[in-house]
């Protein structure tokens, strides 16, 4: 990662994070890339910087379109259910297809490529919870406009499931997809670490949340951010972060989505084959990533889609008892190392700020109806009552 940008650089990129239209974000970027000294130290930041240009330009012909009455739909989907998981791939792999056969969604499925126009969400039930799958319109080869939007679809979601045709070079296609994601600051497994920095007029100075190993001090981030013209914000450390994963941070804005690849078609190939394409994808495949041999057309192995995603999504589902009732049916459903403090929190804000004590049931109590404290980690299945001060 770029350091020791001149001062006059780092201006300019304080001018960019400070622009409130669009034409004045493209206006800074433009003056920070010419600003930008040319050696292979800056290489990666000039790609990042030229290729967020392109987008920021893209977005402004769009908002015109749309003032003409020229633009496309909307592909944004509203949140629903206990994760929102994203269809990708390219055209007839067959997402259409699957949508309909796990959710029960009314899609157009065809035999012509790029059918899908707008992004069409469907409920996906696991057990009492549910899930939303949401085709994504296809990724193009050749780029554009409707790629950045499919990629902002992407971005807003919970987790990601990348389909290829079994029958059509799915090596290939997952060799590009996940290069492209990676290109556009998705990424589909775990980094060693990576920071999120936000930015807001509520927060006060340098706020420094740690939910990993940090390699340098609290004071290193905020000369640095201060360098940058940044006095408020919150920022965010994930696993193992050294200073420059902090600077990368506010250029990059790399994002981790939680990922699962399917195979889609198996009935069109033999064992054979498909034993064979398996053992080569999953030497590309990081380990993490589970690999699923499916058949929307039979439904061969659909039924551990939904136990999959609740996996690698790290969910758990906890449920509530008043002191004097019964557990609730329903669940809520937190991410796992949610604590007591966290299930009152999702609750009500009241319970959060008069919690007391706790009694809990299930997996993570040491006997039936042991009283816990804030801090007590919860676990799928446990039943928690939570009492306040009186």
């Amino acid at each position: 990662m770029v350091t020791n940008l001149p001062a006059e650089a780092r201006a300019k990129f304080a001018k960019y994070m400070e622009a409130k239209t669009l034409e004045e974000k493209i206006k800074a970027l433009e003056e920070f890339i010419s600003s930008v000294p040319k050696h292979k130290g800056t290489e990666n930041l000039l790609y990042w910087a030229k290729k967020r240009l392109a987008e920021l330009r893209e977005e402004l012909e769009e908002r015109k379109r749309k003032k003409t009455g020229r633009g496309g739909p909307s592909f944004f989907i509203e949140k629903e259910g206990a994760a929102q998981v994203v269809l990708l791939g390219f055209t007839k792999a067959g997402k259409s297809a699957l949508l309909r056969r796990l959710t029960g969604a009314k899609v157009e499925v065809s035999d012509y490529p790029y059918t899908t126009k707008t992004p069409v969400p469907g409920m996906l039930q696991y057990e009492d919870i549910q899930f939303q799958l949401v085709e994504a319109p296809s990724i193009i080869p050749e780029g554009g406009g409707w790629n950045t939007r499919v990629i902002g679809l992407a971005k807003n979601a919970d987790g990601l499931i990348i389909v290829l045709d079994v029958s059509q070079d799915p090596i290939d296609s997952f060799t590009r997809l996940s290069s492209y994601l990676k290109d556009h600051g998705l990424l589909i497994s775990r980094p060693r670490g990576y920071v999120v920095i936000e930015k807001s007029r509520g927060i006060k100075g340098i706020q420094i949340i740690s939910y990993g190993r940090l390699m340098c001090t609290h004071e290193d981030i905020k000369k640095l951010l201060e360098s940058y013209r940044i006095y408020n914000a919150v920022v965010k450390v994930y696993g193992e972060v050294e200073l420059d994963d902090v600077e990368k941070a506010l250029f990059e804005h790399t994002m981790y989505k939680p990922t699962m690849v399917l195979l889609n078609k198996i009935d069109l190939i033999s064992r054979s084959e498909l034993k064979y394409i398996v053992e080569k994808l999953r030497s590309l495949v990081p380990s993490e990533i589970p690999i699923m041999c499916v058949s929307a057309l039979t439904g061969e192995n659909l039924g551990y889609i939904g136990s999959t995603l609740f996996k690698i999504l790290e969910l758990i589902r906890v449920y509530t008892k008043p002191p004097t009732g019964k557990p609730s049916e329903k669940p809520l459903v937190l991410r796992r190392g949610a604590t007591v403090l966290d299930v009152a929190k999702a609750i009500h804000s009241d319970l959060y700020e008069k919690f007391a004590y706790a009694r809990i049931w299930g997996p993570s109590a040491k006997y039936p109806g042991q009283r816990v404290g804030a801090n007590h980690v919860v676990e799928d299945g446990d039943i928690v009552e939570i009492n306040i001060k009186k």
